[in-house]
């Protein structure tokens, strides 16, 4: 992994890169504002690259994602932009073929991908749908739920209907803080039925083909912000990562991150995309990268130099954790180290 090793120390994460693949919500921006140097660094990284922009949120087309960028600064089409409808799509096809009718619980993104792709669309379970398909919306309501469960009654292996969400994302970030997710509202409906859905964007891999495939990606680097989606997800593709502190996930959120959700690069902001990526070096059990070290001894973290960059520090202890392959709750971690100094909505 790139936290661990890195030949060159002059190397940025973009080094090697044809295509950057950028989370939105907390990555590019946090509700309708632009994050702290996400637009100048992002608008730097096109200038030698393609850039793609995927999300899981379901709410919007990907035509209004691609104003609400080029609004803000970016220079975006909307084939720039990778949507979980646009992924649900996709996979449906393999199970529902249009023009059959399928019962959305969602808004205009996942709407626009339905007729896109040929479907017929309904709000209720009575005019029996041959799928049910759900994504996030902020409008909606109980009584959406409730069509979705009465559809979903029948259990697929017994010869009920398919149900693909567009995402299980927890959580979202807005510009007045964290709000729930459409994972929340499957949930919902999974309480209610018994079921598990289908997940079609991250972490599952139908998003990030969708995204490879239309970018013509050999060497991407895809950038999120959350560990459990969009850091899992791209491991999952086979695909490089970077987590950018900048939305949900903390630092010790970072330090806790299990194998299989640990990102190749740790960034404060954006403008690290273009800065030399620090080495980390090993020897005799002491972690260090830059002036900051750390080390595990018995059951304790400790912080051998806390250097002049909070990053590098929790870089370091990042590759100290990690390198037990045991979890974070068998140690004793210093407060210092996961202080949290970045920028988050």
């Amino acid at each position: 992994m790139a936290l661990f090793r890195r030949t060159k120390p002059a190397s940025t994460p973009l080094t090697g890169r044809d295509a950057l693949l950028a989370d939105l919500d907390g990555v590019v921006y946090a509700g309708p504002g632009a994050l702290p140097h996400a637009i100048d660094s992002l608008n730097r990284a096109a200038e030698s690259m393609r850039l793609g922009y995927i999300t899981n949120n379901a709410s919007r087309t990907d035509a209004a994602v691609a104003a609400h960028l080029s609004d803000l600064g970016l220079s975006v089409a909307p084939s720039d932009v990778v949507t979980s409808p646009q992924a649900a799509m996709r996979l449906l096809a393999t199970m529902v073929p249009a023009p059959a009718t399928i019962l959305i619980v969602g808004g205009d993104g996942l709407v626009d991908e339905a007729r896109k792709a040929g479907y017929t669309i309904t709000r209720s379970a009575e005019e029996s749908p041959a799928a049910v398909v759900q994504g996030f919306a902020p409008e909606i309501a109980w009584t959406d739920l409730a069509e979705a469960a009465f559809a979903l009654q029948v259990p697929e292996d017994e010869g009920g209907i398919p149900w693909i969400a567009t995402n299980t994302d927890w959580t979202i970030p807005r510009d007045r803080g964290v709000a729930p997710g459409n994972g929340t509202l499957v949930s919902a409906v999974h309480t209610a039925v018994g079921r598990l859905s289908t997940v079609a964007g991250k972490p599952e891999k139908p998003i990030f083909e969708v995204a490879v495939e239309r970018f013509g990606a050999q060497h991407p680097l895809f950038l999120g912000d959350r560990l459990d989606t969009d850091i899992a997800g791209s491991a999952r593709a086979g695909i490089d990562s970077a987590l950018v502190l900048t939305g949900i996930d903390r630092p010790k959120h970072v330090l806790a991150a299990p194998k299989g959700s640990r990102p190749d690069y740790i960034l404060g902001d954006l403008r690290e995309l273009h800065q030399p990526y620090p080495e980390t070096v090993q020897n005799d059990g002491v972690f260090t990268v830059n002036d900051a070290s750390v080390r595990i001894v018995d059951a304790d973290v400790q912080i051998v130099s806390a250097g002049r960059s909070q990053i590098d520090l929790l870089r370091a202890g990042a590759a100290a954790i990690w390198a037990t392959d045991l979890m974070i709750y068998a140690f004793r971690v210093p407060e210092r180290l996961y202080e949290d100094p970045f920028h988050r909505p």
